[in-house]
C-alpha cells in the first residue's frame, strides 16, 4: 500500500481492547533478525506469551521514536499480523476519525519528546 510509505505508524499503537498476536514463527524470525535466541527475545520483548510489550504511550517497542515515517525498526522481520494489515481493506485510520483522534496526539507527543532530547 503506497500510503504506508508515508504513514507515521498509526497501526503501531495499541488501542484499548486490541492486541497484536505474535506466533512462534514470528518470535523465531524476530529473534534471528536481532541475533538473539527465541528465549532471549521472549524475555526481553514479550508482555505475554502472545504479544509484545508496549511503551507507556501504547506504541510498539520496535517503533523508532525519532522519525516521522518508516518507523518500524524490525520491518524486514515484522510479525505476520503487521505484514497483513490492513487485511486487503483501506486503512481504517484514513477512514475513521475516532481512531485517528486517539492515535495522532500520541504520535505528536512522542515525536516532540524525542526532538526535545536531541536539542
Amino acid at each position: 500500500m503506497i500510503y504506508c510509505n508515508y504513514c507515521p505508524g498509526y497501526c503501531c499503537y495499541r488501542l484499548e481492547g486490541s492486541v497484536l498476536t505474535i506466533t512462534a514463527f514470528d518470535i523465531s524470525r524476530l529473534a534471528h533478525h536481532l541475533g538473539i535466541s527465541d528465549n532471549e527475545f521472549m524475555h526481553s520483548y514479550m508482555e505475554t506469551r502472545r504479544t509484545f510489550r508496549v511503551r507507556e504511550d501504547g506504541s510498539c517497542i520496535f517503533q523508532s521514536q525519532d522519525k516521522m515515517v518508516r518507523r518500524c525498526t524490525v520491518h524486514e522481520a515484522r510479525p505476520t499480523q503487521c505484514r497483513k494489515f490492513p487485511y486487503g481493506k483501506p486503512c481504517p485510520y484514513l477512514e475513521r476519525e475516532d481512531l485517528l483522534s486517539v492515535i495522532q496526539p500520541r504520535i505528536e507527543a512522542g515525536l516532540a519528546e524525542s526532538w526535545k532530547k536531541e536539542g
